[in-house]
């Protein structure tokens, strides 16, 4: 019986630890809100070349080799007129010119809902809910349902077992 008392205390210690489990779900439904994001274009004038003459303007203003100025009126640009001789006849030359024209600056205030007439705009249309849905059950089965345009659904499940 000696030989068994020590296996015997040692079946019978209580063993102590601590134990947290936790299961978290969640479900997110989003429909999105309608906007609209504007950007105005600015004027730019570039001219470049090699073999050439420019002249702008005319009479007693004008200008030998310049490139000239945009003249600018309510924010939009317009270019010099520029004239291009080459330097050399029978001679190589080459010319380039590029004017980008600027969006014109709004009068008064836009309405909200419109878009402004500018080159770069980009418009989302808001959301509809149409079926959209989420449900987790007990047994954790996600189930989403897809709504209209500009909806999102998310679902999830988090489980944490901690043992100390």
């Amino acid at each position: 019986m000696k030989k068994f008392l020590p296996i015997l205390l040692l079946l019978s210690t209580p063993v102590y630890a601590d134990l947290s489990h936790s299961i978290t779900s969640s479900a997110k439904l989003t429909v999105g809100g309608a906007s609209t994001s504007a950007d105005r274009i600015g004027s730019s004038y570039s001219i470049s070349g090699t073999g050439v003459d420019t002249t702008h303007g005319t009479g007693d203003a004008a200008v030998t080799n310049g490139i000239g100025a945009l003249a600018i009126s309510s924010g939009v640009g317009t270019p010099p007129n520029v004239t291009a001789t080459q330097d050399v006849p029978a001679n190589s030359f080459s010319f380039s010119q590029s004017f980008t024209q600027a969006d014109a600056i709004a009068g008064a205030a836009i309405t909200t809902g419109e878009s402004p007439n500018f080159s770069d705009v980009t418009s989302i249309a808001g959301g509809t809910a149409g079926s959209l849905a989420g449900t987790i059950s007990s047994a954790g089965a996600i189930t989403l349902t897809a709504g209209g345009h500009n909806t999102e659904a998310l679902g999830q499940i988090t489980s944490t077992l901690v043992v100390d």
